[in-house]
């Protein structure tokens, strides 16, 4: 499987949400080897969308000649898009949403109506891609938190889409944390390793992997400086 990992944390690797995508992703490779390709977007060249819509009227060529092209590219001939990334305002950071954006010209302006709502038409056959989104953050909750990633994703990506959200992720960047972040990351290797077989992860694993490590207000008063 050819698998494409767009990294929106400007962190790159050192992100703390690209740990628990490394995890899951091992977790994969433990069924089969795949390959892996990670594009972090901070370091592209990725001009804002302008709304014109002429890739959406000309066959999907954009006014702007940038690194997106050939994102576009890698895109369709992957089978697995993962999009990593820490919550930032209760979204995508910046680079990553401007890539979401540019995505653009793989549709038509033409419309349909799917289920109770319309969508624009395809104009490049993506039919065989499925989705993956993996989101940190600081907080030590998951609720009124990740809801509007959640339903950006699941509006995106009406299809074949797995969502894992993981609070406290800035633990995994500290290494006196790891007597409770490692065995986070077996759980979500082991997430992995379901998704590989079977395309799908437990509710019951994702509803232990979404939990919060440590007691919430203790995760509080660590960030805060007050603990005792």
């Amino acid at each position: 499987m050819k698998i494409l990992v767009l990294n929106g944390s400007p962190k790159k690797e050192k992100s703390d949400t690209m740990h628990i995508t490394r995890a899951f992703v091992e977790g994969m490779n433990e069924v089969s080897q795949n390959e892996v390709h990670i594009i972090h977007a901070v370091e592209t060249h990725i001009e804002y969308c302008t709304g014109c819509f002429a890739c959406m009227r000309n066959g999907g060529d954009c006014i702007h000649h940038d690194d997106m092209r050939g994102i576009l590219e890698d895109i369709l001939n992957s089978d697995l898009l993962i999009w990593s990334y820490p919550l930032y305002c209760y979204g995508m950071p910046a680079p990553l949403k401007a890539l979401l954006d540019r995505t653009l010209p793989l549709s038509s302006m033409a419309m349909q109506k799917v289920g109770d709502r319309y969508e624009h038409v395809g104009q490049a056959d993506f039919s065989h891609l499925k989705y993956v989104m993996i989101c940190g953050c600081g907080f030590p909750n998951s609720r009124h938190n990740f809801e509007p990633a959640v339903m950006q994703f699941i509006r995106c990506f009406p299809n074949e889409h797995t969502m894992i959200t993981v609070p406290e992720s800035p633990m995994f960047n500290a290494p006196e944390a790891a007597g409770v972040t490692e065995p986070r990351l077996a759980l979500i290797k082991k997430a992995g390793k379901q998704y590989a077989e079977s395309g799908k992860i437990s509710e019951e694993l994702l509803k232990e992997i979404t939990s919060p490590m440590i007691p919430e207000e203790k995760y509080a008063q660590i960030v805060n400086g007050t603990v005792n």
